[in-house]
């Protein structure tokens, strides 16, 4: 039975609230964490404890259990000389790479004349996210 300190291997597809589905790993390896390691999202974590191996279910994240509300202070205008010509269109995401080596997406949000309106938030901040899981492993 899944509980903390236990070895978890989950095959999963994650749907937006309209349908549209966003990611899978069925027919590819399971996603493995130890529950209670801050792995995966906690509120994820919550909602599997008690499954065995061979259980299903649908799990509905709101935004603030998953990558955050939009958040305004994360928009920022920027000269558009700043932005590379080939990313001038407004949806582009740009990859900024962080201190530890990991890639940032920016996305353009807006353009306007000589400015460019830059989104940080996540991608996925403010979505609400289904997750249809089952339970591979644990151990």
């Amino acid at each position: 039975m899944i509980q903390k300190g236990k070895r978890v291997s989950l095959e999963y597809t994650v749907f937006l609230e309209d349908g549209t589905q966003i990611d899978t790993n069925v027919g590819e390896p399971p996603l493995v964490f130890v529950l209670g390691m801050n792995q995966v999202f906690p509120a994820l974590e919550t909602a599997l404890e008690g499954l065995k191996t061979g259980d299903t279910k649908k799990v509905v994240l709101r935004p603030e259990e998953a990558y955050g509300p939009i958040v305004a202070e994360a928009f920022r205008e920027v000269d558009l000389e700043s932005v590379p010509t080939q990313f001038r269109f407004v949806g582009a995401v740009l990859g900024v790479q962080d201190p530890s080596g990991g890639v940032f997406p920016i996305r353009v949000h807006e353009i306007n004349d000589d400015k460019v309106i830059l989104d940080f938030n996540h991608p996925l901040a403010g979505c609400t996210l289904q997750f249809d899981i089952k339970v591979v492993a644990v151990a």
